[in-house]
């Protein structure tokens, strides 16, 4: 991804605004299952590539069959999730698997170390992406491009998450989606 910002749309309001950006690829966040296709539509109409929050999707089980079948009827340019039968079947499928963990505590790290081991993902998304410092140390330990999303809030946030390894910022800050186009 040679993007610095993905931009995360958490609405349709800020889908349409990602539509009008000079960006190529997107996140969408709490989709409603009736909207997959629309916005599957709407995007590739404007040349778009769409990732999808496969665990934010309402009215679908983020499973490997709900993978498999978002795979298939709207061929997302990427998954995220933090369960590994998903990251699976979209590597299998030909999708960027993008493995999210949670940085809670020691214990929650050293479990992430071991399903993106498992999963071996093309991506991972470290949350929260505003701890430059646990950042570079993922990345270190793992070898997996990372990219960092939640409670970064400013654009030396960003510069912060970017210079610790990031490849890119998954944010919903509209107000940063304008710093790197």
């Amino acid at each position: 991804m040679d993007q610095k910002i993905l931009p995360a749309s958490a609405s349709m309001k800020d889908f349409e605004r990602f539509l009008e950006s000079s960006y190529e690829i997107g996140v969408f966040l709490d989709l409603h299952i009736s909207q997959l296709k629309n916005v599957s539509l709407m995007a590739k109409q404007r040349n778009k590539k769409m990732i999808f929050h496969v665990d934010l999707i309402q009215g679908i089980k983020s499973d490997e069959y709900a993978t498999e079948f978002i795979c298939q009827e709207f061929n997302p340019y990427g998954l995220i999730s933090t369960k590994s039968s998903v990251i699976l079947k979209a590597k299998q499928k030909g999708v960027v698997a993008i493995q999210r963990i949670f940085l809670i505590d020691s214990h929650a790290l050293e479990k992430s170390y071991k399903l993106v081991k498992k999963t071996q993902p093309d991506y991972i998304e470290v949350l929260p992406g505003a701890m430059p410092w646990m950042i570079k140390e993922v990345k270190e330990h793992l070898q997996t491009p990372i990219l960092a999303g939640g409670l970064i809030r400013n654009s030396n946030e960003v510069l912060n998450a970017l210079e610790a390894g990031a490849t890119s910022i998954t944010t919903s800050k509209t107000e940063l989606w304008n710093m790197f186009k």
